[in-house]
């Protein structure tokens, strides 16, 4: 659009204070894909960003002040990039292929869990290394995928889910004979700090 005179983005308040230094202070930039200050200075329009001080669980509370149904206040946050930071280096088409299968089978399995209401964020990050394995009598040498699936209040601390060993042997067994070129899954057990939740 020619025209536009405003851009509305939903930044939140994480994302300022990890994607650059919240008030001018010393603190480093933690994310690199975030949407926060990677504008030009003359946009030519006006930014919009009526949540930037709050945190999710602030913003959700507003939503229900608000009226806004569950299923928008309680999904799940994506990243702005898509997919691409869940690969680690170099993104390629039959990459993204393999990831969106998988990301897929985790979106499925986690949807069952009785708890499913406490976690935060729950995807696939494929890694960019490849193992030995064996399907039939075959010798295989084949992606790993990671499992990174977390509970939180506000994104800014996480922690990992201890979801039952079922779950997640249910998600591996999937992923590995149903996601060609996968052939091992690991779950990410780190906390936020000193992890990210996302990977990149």
């Amino acid at each position: 659009m020619n025209n536009a005179e405003f851009l509305a983005q939903g930044t939140l308040y994480p994302d300022v204070i990890e994607s650059r230094s919240a008030h001018g202070g010393p603190s480093a930039m933690i994310k690199s894909h975030h949407n926060v200050g990677g504008l030009p200075e003359e946009l030519g329009f006006e930014l919009i960003e009526p949540l930037k001080e709050l945190f999710k669980d602030e913003v959700r509370a507003l939503g229900r002040e608000l009226g806004l149904p569950d299923i928008l206040l309680n999904r799940k946050p994506f990243p702005g990039p898509g997919l691409a930071v869940r690969i680690i280096g170099e993104v390629t088409e039959a990459d993204l292929d393999v990831l969106r299968r998988a990301d897929r089978i985790v979106k499925e399995e986690i949807a069952t869990y009785d708890h499913f209401e406490d976690v935060w964020q729950s995807f696939a990050v494929l890694l960019p290394v490849k193992s030995v394995g064996v399907m039939g009598d075959e010798r295989t040498y084949a992606n790993v995928v990671a499992l990174r699936i977390v509970t939180s209040l506000d994104g800014m601390t996480a922690d990992w889910m201890k979801l039952p060993y079922d779950l997640l042997s249910r998600m591996s067994s999937r992923i590995i004979n149903e996601v060609k070129g996968v052939n091992r899954v690991v779950y990410d057990i780190s906390s936020k700090p000193p992890s990210t939740i996302e990977w990149e």
